[in-house]
This record gives C-alpha cells, structure tokens and sequence, in this order.
C-alpha cells in the first residue's frame, strides 16, 4: 500500500532567488498622501518573483510502502452471512439491546470521548481563521502635559487595521489539512469506543446470565446432595454404611455452598460493571436476568471479508491512518516554516486633538513585508527532523494496528473454531460421567463396592456440568470478540443532538 507524502522543497536556484530578495523588510507602497514613490518598486519587484516561484514550485510526492505484507484472505474459512452495523442484534436478547441502546446514549467515557472531537472541530476553526484576514478597530486617546504640539496637549486615534499573511508555501493550508485528520481521527476513535463499549455491556450482560445458570445449577445440586445425605444417614441407622460416609458428604454439600457463593460474588461484581458502562451508579441497577432465561445460541458465523475490507472498514485502523496523514503534513509545515514570509497590513485611521473633531482628519497606509528566516540556532532543522521522526513513527504504528486488527480476527475464528470442539469433548465427558455414576449407583445400594467411589463421580459430573456452562459462555464471548473485530463504525444518538451540528468543515458523522 502506496503512501503518499507532501513535501514543499525548492531547488537550490529558487531559494537563492528568495534570500536575495530578503534584502529589505517593511517597503511602504501606499503613502498616506496617497502618492507612489520609487522605493516601493524592489519591494514589488520581490513579490512578483514570489509569486512566480510559489506557481512554478509544485508538490514534491513520493510514495512509500506501509511496512505490512497483507494476506489476501484469512486462513480459517468464515460464513456466507453478511455481518450487520448493530451486530449484537443477532443473539437475538431483546434484553441486551436495550442494554446497548442505553450505554451508547449514557455512558460517561463516551461522552467524554464526544467532547474530544467536538475540542479538534474547534480546532480545525481555529487553525482556519489564519486563512483570512485578521481585523482590529483600536480607539487611542492620551494626554500630555505640558503640551508643546497641540492645543490642550489630548490627542485621539480611532483606527481600523488589518493583516494577513499570503500562504505561499502552503503552511497554512497544510496545517488545517492537518486539523481535519486529526479531527477524523478523533471522530474515529470515539466510534471505536462505542464498538468497545457495546462489546463490553455484551460480554457482562453474557457472563451474568452465565453465573446466574450455574448458580441455579449448584442450588439443584446442593439440593440432590442434600437428598443422598438424608440416604446415607438412613442406611447409617440400619448398619449398613459407615459414618466416614456422611462427613464425605456433608463435605461436598459444603463445597457446592461455597461455589454458590464465588458465582453470587461475581454476579453482584458484574451488575456493578454493568451499572457503570450503562452510565448508572453501582449498586442502583434494577434490570437483571429473566429466572428462566439461558444463554442465546449462536448463528453460523459471518463473512470476514477480505483483509483489505477490514482495513477500510474498521475505525481504529482509519483513525491510525489519518494520524498518520496529519504527521505528512506536519511535515511539510515544517519544511514551509524554513521559507519567507510574505503579510500586508492596511490602516485606515482617524485623527485630532479632540475627541469632538475626530472626523476631520483621516490618514490610511498600506504596508507590505516579507520576513525571512536566517538564523534560529538551529530551531528550524531540528523542528523538520522531529516532524520527520513523528511521521515514521506514526506510519509503523499505523502497520502495528493492521497487524493487531489482522490477529483479533484470526485469534476469534481459531478460538470459537477449537471452542466448540471442547464443548463436543465435554459432552462426551459428561455423559460417560452420568453413565458411570448411574452404574456405580446401583452397585452401592447393593452394597458392592464403598460409597467413595460413588462420591468422587459424583462430584466429577456436577464439576462437568458446571463446567459446560462455563465453556458455552466461552463460546458466546468468542462470537463476541470476532463481531468486534469485524465491525465498523456505527452513528450513536449524542451526533442528532441540537448542541452538535454535523456538517463536513466541523464533525464528520460519514
């Protein structure tokens, strides 16, 4: 992938020419008589040579590789399924998008993010206004005493003055090119936190009703192992066990409370999470889990595309990009502050000795100067190295987060792909485990073997089965982390509002 790099460089000819036309600064062309006078002539002489060198002078653009080497194509197969903007709407949770819906439009760090690019819209306006005029109304008055020139020794000025600075080199324009990537890329990292911030309410709201699974599960559990306690101590009474046996199972039962109370932990830590991201105080919120509601199953998985579609479609990677572009050109505002400068100032103004008879006495100038710069210690030359160096360190970056983009998709498909795979094996697991712990069962009760053996199979399927709600949760988390991977930006309800208007020279929305 081609690069390309503004850089304002002059031969050697050309910027000899302009530092021979340094010679004078401030030539006055517009006396305030009005008459031209012969010594404004070198001075319009060197602006014409200016002007000469700034239409003959193009752009230098040279190309460079982005120091990544792109697959073309992912190397695991993905799905025929076309990956929808709200893509948390295919688990099909009615309850988790509104959960969404609600921190997109509350959550605090996004808001806050909001803020950021309206502050880089702002700036952009800032960095404009150098592209025109600058206009200044100044009253003077004073008094002097004693006063030698004038009656009653007061004198009063109200006067209008302008500047402004020709862009020759196009510091200016390249600076508010500059503001806009910056801008863009401010735009793009807050659509990257909204990514972020849907995945992580999705991930919570996912781990909640996990843990509250498993809690019902370990509640069923403690109940069916409190039942073979009351067994046991029956089979006690009539000889035919011995007491070990009830204090192994009052040690398991006591050990299922304990899991209860880790997955009650975590529930109650997660809700706080939740509250958080939905812009809520811990602690206050209301919604929960239905009782009977079990974790979504999961559609085929999406079309990934291919590894150039990503790169245009992801925001982070378009953020990095226009960072990227806004250090090319700092760069060529750097180059372009080493040249002249050319600015004309025009004052209008009126003059008396008393306020009363301001209007009586009018002067107006136009001046011209062009400054250029000879010695700054070095400033200059160091100021264009370190534009430099920025600029190639935000073009590795830029690979870095190909790179990073690159292995999150590839990462997501490998997981869910070996994911599932456990959760074949756990199934199998699980049902040699009932099978062996029915078997054993009844040869107990018929008082074959000793009850440890039943025991320890025991606690082995309940562990598997609590397990296999752990492992499904890892699959949806998965799915999860490969739709963040995937997605693109997606317009949030703080751009509508009336505070915000979009428009292309402010906040991009498209």
């Amino acid at each position: 992938m081609p690069l390309h790099t503004n850089c304002f460089l002059l031969s050697s000819k050309k910027t000899q020419y302009l530092l021979n036309c340094n010679q004078s600064l401030n030539f006055p062309f517009i006396s305030t008589s009005g008459a031209f006078r012969k010594s404004s002539y070198p001075f319009i002489m060197c602006c014409i040579g200016i002007f000469w060198l700034t239409l003959s002078c193009g752009n230098k653009v040279t190309t460079r590789d982005v120091p990544v080497e792109l697959p073309e194509s992912f190397s695991l197969p993905t799905g025929a399924s076309e990956l929808e903007t709200d893509w948390w709407a295919a688990f099909k949770d009615n309850q988790l998008n509104a959960l969404i819906d609600t921190a997109i439009a509350h959550n605090l760090e996004l808001k806050s993010s909001w803020f950021q690019v309206a502050q880089e819209a702002s700036n952009v306006a800032i960095i404009s206004s150098q592209r025109v005029p600058q206009v200044f109304l100044e009253l003077q008055g004073g008094a002097s005493r004693p006063a030698p020139d004038f009656v009653g020794g007061e004198n009063t000025q109200l006067s209008l003055r302008t500047s402004y600075e020709v862009d020759l080199w196009g510091r200016v324009k390249q600076s508010k090119l500059a503001a806009e990537n910056r801008l863009m890329a401010s735009y793009l990292d807050y659509q990257t936190l909204a990514i972020t911030i849907a995945g992580e309410v999705s991930l919570t709201w996912f781990s909640i009703k996990a843990f509250q699974e498993q809690l019902k599960l370990i509640q069923e559990q403690t109940k069916y192992n409190q039942q073979v306690l009351a067994l046991i101590r029956a089979r006690f009474a009539s000889g035919q066990v011995r007491g070990v046996d009830i204090l192994r199972q009052e040690q398991l039962i006591e050990n299922t409370k304990e899991e209860a109370l880790s997955v009650q932990m975590e529930v109650k830590t997660l809700r706080n999470r939740l509250a958080v991201l939905l812009g809520i105080a811990p602690g206050k919120l209301l919604v929960a889990p239905d009782r009977d509601s079990q974790l979504p199953s999961l559609n085929s998985i999406p079309d990934a595309g291919l590894p150039m579609e990503l790169i245009n479609r992801r925001p982070d990677i378009q953020s990095s990009f226009n960072r990227m572009q806004a250090a090319d050109r700092e760069v060529a505002v750097a180059i372009s502050n080493t040249y002249p400068r050319l600015s004309f100032n025009l004052t209008g103004a009126l003059r008396s000795n008393t306020l009363t008879n301001l209007v009586e006495s009018q002067a107006a100038s136009l001046t011209g100067s062009l400054l250029m710069p000879l010695f700054y210690g070095g400033r200059l030359n160091a100021e264009k190295k370190q534009a430099e160096a920025f600029r190639e360190q935000q073009v590795q970056e830029y690979g870095q987060t190909i790179l990073q983009a690159l292995q999150e998709v590839e990462d997501a498909m490998v997981r869910e792909s070996l994911q599932k795979e456990i959760i074949k094996n756990l199934e199998k697991q699980l049902n040699l485990a009932e099978r062996t712990f029915q078997q054993l069962r009844v040869e107990y009760l018929n008082g074959s073997i000793a009850y440890l053996d039943v025991l320890v199979t025991l606690d082995q399927m309940q562990q598997l089965k609590r397990e296999m709600v752990t492992e499904k949760l890892n699959l949806l988390l998965y799915r999860v982390s490969l739709y963040r991977s995937l997605a693109g930006g997606f317009q949030t309800p703080i751009e509508n509002e009336e505070e915000f208007s979009m428009n292309e020279n402010t906040i991009p929305t498209k």
